[in-house]
C-alpha cells in the first residue's frame, strides 16, 4: 500500500516539524512515497528548507471549497495532516480543509488539535474553544458513509508547547526570571515540539487494511508533557539545566500580552491562544498529564523539562553581569 501524505501549514512550526521528521527519520521515510506540504507563505524559510528535503510545496489559496478540493486531488494524496494555521482566519481556514478532504475523497485524516480545548468556554477562551468544533467536523465522518474520510480519522490533542516558553528567552537571559501569567498555585505540563511531531509522523506512516494503523484509526491521543510543573518548579528544571539560579514571576495577563507583543513573531490570533492557555492554568484545568498515547504510540518516554531546558540552554542561560571596574 503506497502512503502520500498532504502536511498543511508547513510554514509553521508544526507542520514544518512533522514534514522535516518524516523526511529525515528512516523508520518513517521508507514508508511513504511523498510529501506534500500546502503553505499559505510559499516564500517563507522553512518552507524552502522543505523544499530541499524534497517536499513538493503547494501555495495554499483559501476561500472556496471547491477550489481546496482540486488542490487536494491534484496532489494525489492519500492522507491529510490538518495542522490548523496560524492566522487570524484558523477556524474558517481549517473548516474549508475538513470539508474539502471529505469531498476530494482523502482516505486519512489526522487532525492536530490542543490539549485544553475541552476545559475551555467560548466566551473566555474562544481561540482554544475553536478546536472543539473542528474535531465534531473530523470525527462527524466517521459516521458518514458516503465519504472515505470516515474509515480513517485520527485527533492528537497536542499540549501547551515548551517551546512558547522560549518568548521569554529575553528575561531569562537578562533578569534569570521566567515570568508567567499562570498563578502561584496550579500547573501544567508543557510538551516538546519535537515530541508531538514523533507521535504525528508515527500516525501518518502506519498503515493497516483500512488505511491508518488500526492501532492509531479513530482514536482521540492527548500528548502533553510527562511533569505537571508549577511556576517554580518550571524555574527549578530550568536551573538545573542551565547550571545557574532561575527564579519565576507571576505576572499579570496585561503584562503577559504587552511581552508576547514585543517578543513573539507569531500573530495577533497565535498570541491570544496563548494567553487564553495560560488563563487554563490559573483556573486549575490543566492540572494533569497525559502521556499514555505518547508511550503507546512511540514506545519512547517523552521529554521531561530539565531535558528541554537544557537543548535550549544557549538562548536561555543568563549572561554573567560584567564586574564593576575599580579605579
Amino acid at each position: 500500500m503506497t502512503r502520500k501524505i498532504c502536511i498543511t501549514s508547513v510554514d509553521g512550526h508544526t507542520g514544518f516539524a512533522i514534514a522535516e521528521l518524516i523526511l529525515q527519520r528512516r523508520e518513517f521515510s521508507r514508508k511513504v512515497d511523498a510529501v506534500v506540504g500546502l503553505t499559505l507563505d510559499p516564500d517563507a524559510e522553512r518552507v524552502q528548507v522543505l523544499k530541499g528535503l524534497g517536499v513538493t510545496i503547494v501555495p495554499h489559496l483559501p476561500g472556496r471549497v471547491r477550489d481546496m478540493v482540486k488542490t487536494l486531488k491534484d496532489t494525489g494524496c492519500d492522507t491529510i495532516c490538518l495542522v490548523p494555521p496560524a492566522h487570524k482566519n484558523k477556524h474558517d481556514i481549517s473548516v474549508e480543509l475538513v470539508e474539502a478532504a471529505k469531498k476530494a475523497g482523502v482516505l486519512n485524516v489526522c487532525l492536530i488539535s490542543s490539549v485544553g480545548c475541552d476545559y475551555a468556554e467560548k466566551k473566555k477562551q474562544p481561540r482554544l474553544r475553536e478546536f472543539i468544533e473542528l474535531e465534531t467536523l473530523v470525527l462527524q465522518a466517521k459516521g458518514d458513509t458516503s465519504t472515505p474520510t470516515g474509515t480513517s480519522p485520527c485527533v492528537i490533542r497536542a499540549g501547551f508547547y515548551a517551546e512558547n516558553l522560549l518568548l521569554y528567552a529575553p528575561q531569562a537571559k537578562e533578569e534569570g526570571m521566567l515570568p508567567l501569567p499562570i498563578g502561584e498555585e496550579h500547573k501544567f505540563a508543557p510538551v516538546a515540539l519535537g515530541d508531538v511531531a514523533n507521535v504525528a509522523a508515527h500516525v501518518l506512516t502506519g498503515k493497516g487494511k483500512h488505511g491508518f494503523d488500526d492501532k492509531h484509526r479513530g482514536q482521540m491521543m492527548i500528548v502533553t508533557g510527562p511533569m505537571l510543573c508549577a511556576g517554580n518548579e518550571l524555574a527549578a528544571a530550568a536551573s538545573k539545566a542551565l547550571k545557574t539560579e532561575m527564579g519565576f514571576e507571576n505576572i499579570s495577563e496585561s503584562e503577559a500580552r504587552r511581552v508576547l507583543k514585543a517578543q513573539s513573531e507569531s500573530d495577533q490570533s497565535e498570541q491570544q491562544y496563548i494567553l487564553e492557555y495560560y488563563s487554563l492554568v490559573r483556573e486549575g484545568k490543566t492540572n494533569y498529564i497525559s502521556t499514555t498515547a505518547f508511550h503507546d504510540v512511540t514506545g519512547e518516554h517523552p521529554t521531561e523539562p530539565e531535558e528541554f531546558f537544557g537543548l535550549y540552554k544557549e538562548e536561555l542561560r543568563p549572561a554573567k553581569k560584567a564586574k564593576r571596574d575599580h579605579k
